[in-house]
């Protein structure tokens, strides 16, 4: 037997009034374990968290030789590796390709459009075990960053964290790209300027290469250092004629590094039942070493933590998440 996938779209209060003027209804894809539509049963949930540049619909995306994560789901069910779960898969693009799941003045409330508007619409609509010790929160890249943030801020929510390749020691991840940034926006003529052009080179055929480091960097900035009344309502790390890093505004982005928070937040983490980080070895955004870091911390304050690296680099790995979800979902509680 198959799972099968639902759609609905949830009005978000959250993300009314978003200051990028993206769409406060979202569509939501939810996958129901096999048996589900016969029975009575309430299930523990797993919440997936996309990745910058992606949305929610892209989990259902497979290949002709890689299975979707949905599948994924299926095959592990199926294998009994681990119990029937229900999957949740909420989209938080933006238009500048991402929100990072945190709260931002430049952005909106994708925390609080996750942490209150999801999970309450979820737990009215299908049949869930509505309680933190049956959910988990799983994310690559961004979203593993977001799930690190839900671990952070809302242990009353989930019980396990599981969080792939994260953002993290921000220095490795993202400095290689603020030259990078700093030369596009100095050709364009500044921030607004170069976001009309690339909106209008993705509409009328697509992103260019060169084209992700610069509005990585412009969501990075929504999301760390917004400031109203500059365009698009973000502060640069840098100097736009020269590109002096502004160590004022790169200090606010530091305040958002698990590599940072994570000490800060310790008793959130300890309430957790355990947290699954890994990342690649030729991962290149460098996030091996602050997936490294942030686990010699939750370990040395007592947190249970898995971390596994395996060879491999940052995209394309979405059959690690057969790995997260076989050490989360068996420890979440089933009634």
């Amino acid at each position: 037997m198959k799972g099968v996938l639902e759609t609905r779209e949830v009005q978000s209060p959250a993300l009314e009034n978003n200051p990028l003027g993206d769409p406060a209804r979202r569509r939501l894809t939810v996958y129901l374990p096999p048996g589900y539509a016969a029975g009575t049963q309430r299930y523990p949930v797993v919440y997936f968290l996309h990745a910058f540049s992606s949305t929610g619909a892209s989990w259902t995306n497979a290949s002709g030789f890689a299975p979707s994560v949905p599948d994924r789901l299926d095959a592990l069910i199926e294998q009994g590796v681990i119990p029937p779960v229900i999957g949740v898969f909420p989209d938080a693009w933006t238009k500048l390709g991402g929100s990072q799941w945190v709260n931002s003045d430049a952005i909106g409330r994708y925390r609080d459009y996750l942490a209150k508007d999801i999970i309450g619409f979820v737990d009215k609509t299908w049949r869930t075990l509505p309680k933190a010790a049956s959910r988990a929160v799983v994310g690559h890249s961004s979203g593993g960053y977001g799930a690190l943030v839900m671990g952070r801020y809302h242990p009353e929510l989930f019980s396990l964290v599981g969080a792939h390749a994260p953002d993290s020691y921000f220095e490795y991840c993202y400095m290689p790209d603020l030259p990078k940034a700093a030369t596009a926006l100095l050709k364009a003529g500044g921030v607004e300027t170069w976001a009309t052009e690339m909106r209008q080179r993705a509409r009328e055929t697509k992103m260019r290469g060169d084209d992700f480091p610069v509005i990585n960097i412009l969501a990075m900035a929504a999301a760390y250092s917004p400031k109203k009344g500059e365009p698009l309502n973000l502060e640069l790390p840098f100097d736009q004629q020269n590109a002096k890093l502004r160590l004022d505004v790169w200090n606010r982005w530091l305040v958002h590094d698990p590599v940072r928070f994570v000490p800060k937040f310790l008793d959130s983490f300890r309430k957790l039942k355990g947290v699954f980080l890994d990342a690649g070895t030729r991962d290149e955004f460098n996030l091996r070493w602050g997936a490294r870091m942030v686990a010699d911390d939750l370990k040395a304050a007592g947190v249970d933590v898995t971390h596994e690296e395996f060879e491999d680099g940052h995209s394309g790995v979405s059959y690690r998440f057969e790995r997260s979800l076989a050490v989360l979902v068996p420890r979440l509680t089933q009634d």
